[in-house]
């Protein structure tokens, strides 16, 4: 499972400094990094909510779609291990 964390965290990271060079930003960003902090304004928001269904492959169901979720990579990475998660899993 450990790897898998990984391999979701950095792409959670590429995805958000896409955005961020986009924007001509540049910012050190870790998994507790404020998202907000590091340059993201609420339309990169839905480009990162765009994104992270492309790169995983799934729709982020509506109740999901929270600033909590998307606070950081961390909570980010919290979501989409969730999403990715079998059905069966209890």
């Amino acid at each position: 499972m450990q790897a898998f964390d990984t391999d979701v965290r950095n792409r959670i990271i590429k995805l958000v400094k896409g955005i961020l060079a986009q924007n001509s930003l540049t910012a050190d960003v870790t998994p507790s990094t404020k998202l907000v902090d590091a340059g993201l304004t609420s339309m990169d928001m839905v480009n990162l909510m765009l994104g992270v269904e492309a790169e995983f492959d799934f729709t982020i169901p509506q109740v999901e779609i929270t600033p909590e979720n998307f606070q950081s990579v961390e909570t980010l990475e919290r979501m989409v291990a969730t999403q990715l998660q079998p059905a069966t899993a209890a």
